[in-house]
């Protein structure tokens, strides 16, 4: 199985939540502070750079008001 980090998939990814941050009307640092972590953890995440766990993925989600399972639902109907 090929490396996922710079696939399609990721960057759909990476664009679900960009998109969840910005209708949450918050900024990369915001979320970072919510979810203890430094800013350039939410910019590697958003750029594709860093991959996510299930675990970070629902935490992130929760912070940014978004329903995980809609945009994972959202997310596996991109995947092919």
């Amino acid at each position: 199985m090929r490396s996922t980090i710079y696939s399609e998939e990721q960057k759909r990814l990476a664009a679900l939540l960009v998109d969840a941050r910005k209708q949450a009307g918050l900024k990369q640092v915001e979320v970072a502070a919510k979810i203890k972590e430094p800013q350039s953890f939410v910019a590697k995440y958003e750029s594709g750079q860093r991959r996510l766990d299930v675990i970070e993925f629902i935490r992130i989600c929760r912070v940014l008001g978004a329903d995980p399972v809609r945009l994972f639902s959202k997310l596996a109907k991109s995947i092919r």
